[in-house]
């Protein structure tokens, strides 16, 4: 008969062999006898043990072999999102080496917040875009375990991070295109999910996005200003990185009197966006406008035209991020990697 809570030594009970034979039974059943073994088995089901607390033993012993992933985004981030997709992927390939497993934990939900991080049982933290984070960066420091930030937007220097340099690729993108010859370029943004999406002004930049957008944008505004012209000549438009804001600001983009030679997507996503809405317009890209995007995701290399973009090191950020992790490898405050133009065939001279 079936024992309520039945415990380990219920079962060595019952089945006439020590706790230390029973113990054996699940964790090394090779140095137990077939007939014992097969014994501690059937009085285990009997009884409804369902063999050792594997969390218990995973603590006891002061590692799990596992690594939390955490957003402020919602769980479907991690696959709807093509930065996120390809992050991941870093992460699990350097993962798969070593036979670490992966945590999603979602921070969406401030009510669930203290909840997720603090049940996830993990070696540590990899925390991806914390853009308005810092509780999630506040509950992770009190779980006391190993954390490095990915993609952060706060410009606390406490906080361990592995980053770009937002600006300085920014710039290249866009002194590529006035190297090209585009004067009349427009941006297109990732603001923040509290501003309403639209057309914004140099003056609110500080309000409408985050610390990486904004670093970018100041960086698109370096580039372009070597060729005369100034942040007041760049039409900006927020988005939400999603394809309704995208596609409303495309559309005023393309409404006015005077129509942008290029744009200058915030993410390979929004560029990727672009390129599908000005296809179905029959708005030839490069012929009519250039398109550079941001990432160097996998998927703006087959996109139609493949896309022109600035490319993150993703499998170097994604190696970085797990030894930070594993092999206290981390940053102690910031650790910023390199980034490249990859030039493909969205973008060239202006037609007019």
């Amino acid at each position: 008969m079936k024992e309520k809570n039945a415990k380990l030594a219920d079962v060595a009970r019952v089945a006439e062999v020590s706790q230390g034979t029973a113990s054996n039974v699940f964790n090394r059943p090779d140095v137990v006898r077939e007939e014992v073994r097969e014994r501690v088995l059937k009085v285990a089901a009997a009884l409804g043990y369902r063999g050792p607390d594997v969390k218990g033993r995973l603590l006891r012993a002061g590692r799990v072999n596992a690594i939390g992933v955490a957003t402020v985004e919602p769980l479907s981030y991690f696959f709807d999102d093509p930065w996120a997709r390809a992050i991941m992927t870093a992460i699990g390939d350097v993962c798969d080496l070593s036979g670490t497993g992966i945590a999603l934990v979602s921070a969406k939900s401030q009510e669930k917040l203290a909840w997720n991080v603090n049940s996830a049982l993990v070696d540590g933290f990899i925390l991806l875009c914390v853009e308005g984070g810092e509780k999630l960066v506040e509950l992770t420091r009190e779980r006391q375990l190993p954390f490095v930030a990915l993609a952060l937007g706060e410009e606390d220097v406490s906080i361990p991070k592995i980053g770009i340099d937002n600006r300085a690729g920014a710039a290249i993108a866009a002194h590529h295109l006035g190297e090209l010859g585009h004067r009349q370029v427009a941006v297109l943004a990732i603001g923040h999910d509290d501003v309403p999406p639209g057309q914004i002004s140099p003056a609110l930049l500080d309000t409408a996005m985050g610390g990486s957008m904004r670093e970018r944008m100041r960086g698109y505004w370096q580039g372009m200003e070597t060729f005369g012209v100034g942040p007041d000549d760049i039409p900006v438009f927020s988005t939400l990185n999603d394809q309704p804001t995208v596609e409303a600001a495309l559309s005023a983009l393309f409404a006015a009197p005077v129509r942008p030679t290029a744009i200058l997507a915030m993410s390979d996503r929004i560029a990727m966006l672009a390129l599908h809405w000005l296809s179905d317009r029959g708005i030839a890209v490069p012929g009519e406008v250039s398109v550079v995007g941001f990432d160097g995701v996998p998927e703006a290399a087959l996109s139609q035209p493949p896309l022109t973009t600035i490319a993150q090191p993703l499998a170097e950020i994604g190696r970085r991020a797990v030894a930070a992790i594993l092999e206290g490898a981390g940053p102690v405050h910031s650790d910023v990697v390199a980034v490249d133009l990859i030039v493909r065939k969205s973008t060239a001279a202006p037609s007019r």
